[in-house]
C-alpha cells in the first residue's frame, strides 16, 4: 500500500505574508497556495517548468492596484509577480518563482462595443475568440489571427504584441490597439493613448511614476532616435519589446501604447484595453496549393503573394501526415488529392477575401489562371479551391492545429518550441530554412515546418527527446545556431511568440541600444518587481537563460523509464493549451468549462500525474508493481489499513492529486480533441486504483459497480426497484436522481417480435444469405432496463427494414468499473465479455450497440485492458446502417432533425456522426449535427450528490440553450443515455433517440420509404 506523499517546496513566509495582507486590505478575487495549483501553473506552452509561490486571481482593476500598491511597500520590496493570461506563451513569458497574477479566470468580460466607431473595450482576460463570437453580431471581428485564439486572452496577445497569419494584411495587435488601461509600479491607474504635444506635456508634469515614465521615455526617444532607426529592422514582425521605434506616430502623436504592447507583463498589470475592430470580410476564397518539395513550396511563396493575396500559409509533409491521423483531417481531405499516389511533400494555402463577390472572383481568377497555364513549373503539383466560410474555415482549423499535431510525433523525441518563430525578410526564406534544416540535419533531428510564408516566419520545430540527460545543452547549441543564422540573413529570433527566457539574447540583439531598454524597465519598475528577467534587466540584474531555467523534462527524467511508459498518457502532454477552449458548443473540456479551475483540464490532470510519478520516484516507490500486488489479493485483506489512513486524513499531496481527478467526467473529449491525445480517462482510473489501495472508497463507487450485474435481478421487480428509488434509498450512498426502471417485461417484447437471443451454434448454422441480413444487437444495462422503449425502436426498425435482428445475452459492459478504478475486476471482466462477443462474431454476423458511450468502451477501454487480443468490433448503430440503407428519395422537403450526440461519440468517433446524416438521408429526412460541448451527466458523474451541482451548471453552458430552443418541437434527438436523462432531469423533456424517429418514420412514411425486401448487405 503506498504511503502518504510529502509536501513539496514550501511557500516562504514573505508571501504567505504578503497574501494575507492583500485580502486583509480588500482583495476581491481568489488567492491560493495550494500544491496542485501551483504545479499546474508552472507550465506554459514551452518547455519549461518553475513553480510559483502562490497565485492570485484579481476579481477587477481595484484588486490589480491593491496588488500593486502592496507591492510597492518596501517590507514587500523582493517579492515578484508575473501577469498570466491564457498561458499559451511558447518562452516561459507568464512563468515565475514568485506570484502569478492570472487575469483569465474573473477579468474577461466585454465591457463595451461601439459597432458605429468600431472598437470594443474588454478586460485582458477575454479571449480572442469570446470576442470574436460577440462582434460577429455586429459584422466585425478582431483581425490579428493566432492558432490558440480560442484560449488565448487579449491581454496575453497585447504581452507578446501576437500576430500570425494575415499580419501582412492586418498588421499585430498593437496595429489594433486605441487605449490600454494599465496599473503602475505605485499602484496609479494609467489610460494610455496617442497623445499631441499638449497631452504629452500635461502628462508628464503629472507626479509620480506616471509623469516620471513620460518624461524618461519621451528623452530616451529623442536621444536615441537615429539609434533607434537603425537598429529596429524593416520588417514586418518589428522587434517586440520596447518598441521605441514606433513610439512617435507618423503623425506626430507620442504613443506609450507601442512600448506597452509586447512588454510581456514586466512594465505593469494591464487591465483593460480599447481594440479597433473591423468589418468581417463577406467573400472569402483559398487555393490549397501543392508542391513537389517543401522547398518548392517556400521559394513560391514571393510569387503568390504578388497576386494580392490576404494571407499565404505554408505547411509540410510532416505536419499533413499528422493531420491525416486526427479527426480534423475528415473535414479537410478532399482538398489535398494524391497526386500519382503520392502525398504532397508541402502545401501553399493562398487567402483571398474582399467585401465583394467579384473583387474576390477576379484575384482567384488571375492566380488560378497562371496555375494552369505554368503547369508542374516550380515544382507545383496541381490546386484545389475552397470558397466561402464554412470550407474555408475547415483548412484553416486543420492549419491552426498544427501547433498541437507536431507534439503528437511517436516515441520520446518530439517536436519543442524555442527556436520557432524566427522572422527574415521574405525574400531570404527559402535560403534561411535551407541553412537551417542543414543545422539540424547535421545534428540528426528531425523538425516539423509551417507558418506565414508571406511575412518571412516558419515555425520550425526540432524533435528532442527532454528527458534525455544533455537536452538542454542541445537546446542550447541549437538556438547558438539559429541565432547565428537569423543574424546573418537579416532577421530575428524572436519573431511573433515573444522573448521569455530567450530574453538574454536581447544585449546581442540590440547591442548599444540595450542599455536604453534598461532604462525604459528601470522608469517603469524600478524595484524589478514584475516579471524580472524577461526583455531587459537592470543595471545588476540578470536576465534568464535558455538553458539556465528548470525544464519539463529534468523533472519528467526522475521518472524511470519504466513508469514513464506506463503512464505515457499524461506525460506527453506538451501544455499547447487545446483543453482551454473558450467555446461553450465545443465538448472539449467540460470539468475545465465549468469550474474555470485550470488543475480541472487535461492540461492540469496532466501536470499533477508527473508531478505525482516523480514524488513517488524521489521515495524509491513503484506504481507499476504496487497495481500488480492490489489486483492479485482480495481487497477485503487491506480494509484495516485503508479504513485507518482514512481516518487518520494525513496530509498527503495524492488528496490534491485526487480532487482534480475526481472532477473529471470521463467524456474522453480529451482523447479525441487533444492534438497530443492525452487521455485523461486512462490514466484517472490508473491513479484511483492505486489511491483506494491507501483510502476507502465512497460507498457510491462500490454501488455503481455492483449496477451492471444486478440490474437484471432488478428489473424482475421493476416496481419494488423503483419504490426504492423514490424513497430516495441511494442518497446513503452519494447517489441522487436515480433514473427508474422501465418496467417493461423484455422477454415479452421480444416474443411478440419474434426477436431471438442471439447462440453462436444458432447462428453458424444460419445460410449464408440469413446471416448477411442478420445483425446482432449487443446490450448495454441502461438501454435495455432504463430505456427499453430505444432498444424495441431499435428492434423495430431493424425488423422494417427487412433485417433480423438477434439480441445479444445481456453481459455487463464494465465501463462503470473502468471509470472508477476498479482495473482488475475491469480487465476480468472485458476477457470475458471479449471471449463471448467473439464466438457471436465469429458466425460472421455483424454486433451492433446502442449506446455510443458503452458501444465504444468496447473499441478502446478493452483494447487497453487486453493489449495484443483481437478484439470483435461492435458497430455503432449509424456505422452499421449507413453502408447498407440504399438513398430512398432526396430529403430536401422534409422537416429538419436537430442531433445532439453524445460527447464521447463526437469525440472518438467523429465519422459516426456524419453516418446519422446519411441513414435520416436514405429515408428522405434531413439531419443536423448541432455543435454542442458535454451535456453534464457523462454517465454517473450527474447522479452523485457531490457532483451534481458541478453537473447542472455543465449542462447550462451548452445544452440547456440548444434544448430550449428547440427541444419542444419533438425534432431535437439525443443518442446518449446519459444525455436523455439529464435533459429528462433538469428539463422535463423526453429527447427522442435518432432510431425512434427512423422508426416512425419507416412505419408511417410514404411506399417509397418503406421495405418488403432485405436490404444489400
Amino acid at each position: 500500500m503506498i504511503p502518504p506523499l510529502p509536501s513539496g517546496p514550501t511557500v516562504t513566509s514573505l508571501t504567505a505574508a504578503f497574501c494575507a495582507e492583500l485580502r486583509a486590505r480588500g482583495f476581491a478575487g481568489d488567492l491560493t497556495m495550494a500544491e496542485a495549483d501551483r504545479t499546474v501553473l508552472a507550465t506554459d506552452n514551452s518547455i519549461y517548468q518553475i513553480m510559483p509561490q502562490a497565485i492570485a486571481f484579481p476579481r477587477d482593476r481595484d484588486d490589480l492596484v491593491r496588488i500593486a500598491t502592496l507591492l510597492a511597500e518596501e517590507r514587500f520590496v523582493a517579492v515578484r509577480i508575473a501577469p498570466r493570461g491564457g498561458g499559451t506563451g511558447t518562452n516561459g513569458q507568464s512563468l515565475t518563482d514568485g506570484i502569478v497574477v492570472d487575469l483569465s479566470r474573473h477579468m474577461n468580460r466585454i465591457l463595451a462595443i461601439d459597432p458605429v466607431r468600431r472598437t470594443a473595450r474588454v478586460e485582458a482576460g477575454v479571449v480572442k475568440d469570446q470576442l470574436n463570437a460577440a462582434l460577429a453580431e455586429h459584422g466585425l471581428f478582431f483581425a490579428p489571427e493566432l492558432s490558440t485564439s480560442d484560449r488565448a486572452t487579449i491581454g496575453g496577445m497585447i504581452a507578446t504584441d501576437a500576430c500570425g497569419q494575415g499580419s501582412c494584411l492586418y498588421g499585430k495587435t498593437r496595429d489594433h490597439v486605441r487605449a490600454l488601461t494599465t496599473v503602475l509600479a505605485d499602484g496609479t491607474v494609467w489610460h494610455s493613448e496617442p497623445l499631441d504635444a499638449a497631452g504629452l506635456e500635461a502628462a508628464q508634469g503629472r507626479p509620480g511614476l506616471a509623469g516620471a515614465i513620460h518624461r524618461e521615455v519621451d528623452r530616451l526617444q529623442r536621444a536615441n532616435a537615429a539609434l533607434i532607426e537603425t537598429t529596429f529592422p524593416p520588417l514586418n514582425r518589428c522587434l517586440t519589446g520596447y518598441d521605441l521605434a514606433h513610439l512617435r506616430r507618423v503623425d506626430g502623436r507620442f504613443d506609450l501604447n507601442a512600448v506597452l504592447c509586447g512588454s510581456e507583463g514586466t512594465l505593469g498589470l494591464l487591465a483593460e484595453a480599447t481594440l479597433n475592430v473591423l468589418p468581417l470580410p463577406r467573400h472569402v476564397a483559398l487555393v490549397n496549393l501543392r508542391y513537389d518539395s517543401f522547398d518548392a513550396a517556400l521559394r513560391d511563396a514571393r510569387t503568390l503573394a504578388a497576386f494580392g493575396a490576404a494571407s499565404v500559409e505554408t505547411v509540410d509533409s510532416k505536419v499533413l501526415g499528422l493531420a491525416q491521423q486526427d479527426p480534423v483531417w475528415e473535414g479537410v481531405a478532399a482538398y489535398f488529392p494524391e497526386d500519382a499516389g503520392e502525398r504532397a511533400r508541402g502545401v501553399n494555402l493562398i487567402e483571398f477575401v474582399g467585401d465583394g463577390a467579384e473583387a474576390v472572383e477576379a484575384a482567384l481568377a488571375r492566380l488560378t489562371a497562371t496555375l494552369d497555364e505554368a503547369g508542374t513549373a516550380h515544382g507545383r503539383r496541381g490546386y484545389t479551391v475552397a470558397r466561402g466560410e464554412a470550407e474555408v474555415g475547415r483548412l484553416w482549423a486543420m492549419r491552426k492545429k498544427a501547433v498541437g499535431l507536431l507534439g503528437n510525433t511517436k516515441g520520446d523525441r518530439r517536436p519543442i518550441a524555442f527556436v520557432e518563430d524566427t522572422a527574415v525578410p521574405p525574400e531570404h526564406l527559402a535560403d534561411y530554412i535551407a541553412a537551417f534544416r542543414d543545422a539540424l540535419d547535421r545534428r540528426g533531428l528531425e523538425y516539423g515546418m509551417f507558418g506565414h510564408v508571406d511575412a518571412g516566419v516558419l515555425h520550425v520545430r526540432p524533435a528532442i527527446d527532454m528527458k534525455a540527460p544533455g537536452a538542454e545543452a542541445l537546446v542550447r547549441a541549437v538556438t547558438e545556431d539559429v541565432v547565428a543564422l537569423t543574424r546573418r540573413y537579416g532577421g530575428l529570433l524572436w519573431g511573433e511568440h515573444g522573448k521569455g527566457v530567450r530574453s538574454e539574447f536581447s544585449p546581442r540583439f540590440f547591442g548599444p541600444l540595450y542599455p536604453v531598454l534598461q532604462a525604459v524597465k528601470a522608469a517603469f519598475d524600478p524595484r524589478n518587481q514584475f516579471n524580472p528577467g524577461k526583455i531587459a534587466a537592470p543595471e545588476g540584474a540578470a536576465l534568464l537563460t535558455v538553458d539556465g531555467v528548470p525544464t519539463k523534462g529534468q523533472r519528467d527524467r526522475a521518472i524511470p523509464e519504466e513508469v514513464r511508459a506506463g503512464y505515457d498518457e499524461a506525460l506527453h502532454c506538451n501544455g499547447n493549451g487545446a483543453c482551454f477552449s473558450w467555446d461553450p458548443d465545443e465538448a472539449m473540456c467540460p470539468s475545465w468549462k465549468g469550474t474555470r479551475e485550470r488543475r480541472h483540464s487535461p492540461k492540469g490532470r496532466a501536470q499533477l500525474m508527473r508531478e505525482w510519478l516523480r514524488r513517488l520516484a524521489a521515495e524509491g516507490r513503484d506504481p507499476l508493481e504496487e497495481a500488480r500486488r492490489l489486483r492479485a489479493r482480495p481487497g477485503w485483506r487491506a480494509f484495516p489499513a485503508r479504513l485507518a489512513a482514512t481516518l487518520r486524513r494525513r496530509d498527503d499531496f495524492s488528496h490534491e492529486v485526487h480532487e482534480a481527478m475526481a472532477g473529471c467526467l470521463a467524456c474522453k473529449s480529451c482523447t479525441g480533441q487533444c492534438p497530443i491525445k492525452v487521455d485523461v480517462p486512462t490514466f484517472r482510473a490508473k491513479f484511483l486504483e492505486l489511491y483506494h489501495g491507501r483510502y476507502l472508497r465512497p460507498l457510491r463507487h462500490h454501488a455503481v459497480a455492483a449496477l451492471e450485474i444486478a440490474v437484471p435481478q432488478l428489473a424482475r421487480a421493476p416496481r419494488l426497484a423503483n419504490a426504492a428509488t423514490s424513497l430516495g434509498l441511494a442518497r446513503v450512498v452519494g447517489l441522487v436522481h436515480v433514473p427508474r426502471l422501465s418496467g417493461l417485461d423484455l422477454h415479452e417484447e421480444l416474443k411478440r417480435r419474434g426477436v431471438a437471443p442471439a447462440d453462436a451454434r444458432t447462428l453458424g448454422r444460419l445460410p449464408e444469405a440469413e446471416r448477411l441480413t442478420s445483425v446482432i444487437v449487443v446490450q448495454d444495462a441502461f438501454t435495455s432496463h432504463y430505456d427499453t422503449p430505444v432498444l424495441l425502436a431499435l428492434l423495430d426498425l431493424l425488423i422494417g427494414l427487412g433485417l433480423r435482428p438477434w439480441l445479444a445475452p445481456y453481459r455487463p459492459n464494465g465501463k462503470p468499473l473502468h471509470v472508477h478504478g476498479f482495473l482488475g475486476r475491469f480487465a476480468r471482466l472485458a476477457a470475458a465479455n471479449a471471449d463471448d462477443l467473439g464466438r457471436l462474431a465469429a458466425t460472421g454476423v455483424d454486433l451492433v450497440g446502442l449506446d455510443p458511450s458503452m458501444t465504444l468502451t468496447y473499441r478502446s477501454e478493452y483494447r487497453q485492458a487486453l493489449p495484443g487480443r483481437d478484439l470483435p468490433r461492435v458497430h455503432l448503430v449509424q456505422e452499421w446502417l449507413a453502408g447498407r440503407l440504399d438513398r430512398a428519395r432526396p430529403a430536401s422537403g422534409s422537416e429538419p432533425y436537430w442531433l445532439l450526440p453524445h460527447c464521447t461519440e463526437r469525440a472518438t468517433a467523429q465519422p459516426a456522426l456524419a453516418d446519422w446524416t446519411e441513414v435520416f438521408a436514405a429515408l428522405g429526412l434531413r439531419l443536423s449535427v448541432l455543435p454542442s460541448g458535454c451535456c453534464g451527466m457523462a454517465g454517473t458523474y450527474g447522479h452523485e450528490a457531490e457532483h451534481r451541482a458541478m453537473s447542472e451548471r455543465i449542462y447550462g453552458l451548452s445544452w440547456a440553450g440548444h434544448v430550449a430552443g428547440r427541444g419542444r418541437s419533438g425534432r431535437l434527438l439525443a443518442d446518449g443515455y446519459s444525455c436523455r436523462s439529464q435533459v429528462k432531469l433538469v428539463d422535463g423533456l423526453r429527447l427522442p433517440h435518432p432510431v425512434e424517429i427512423l422508426r416512425d418514420h419507416l412505419a408511417a412514411g410514404p411506399p417509397a420509404c418503406r421495405r418488403t425486401t432485405p436490404l444489400t448487405a
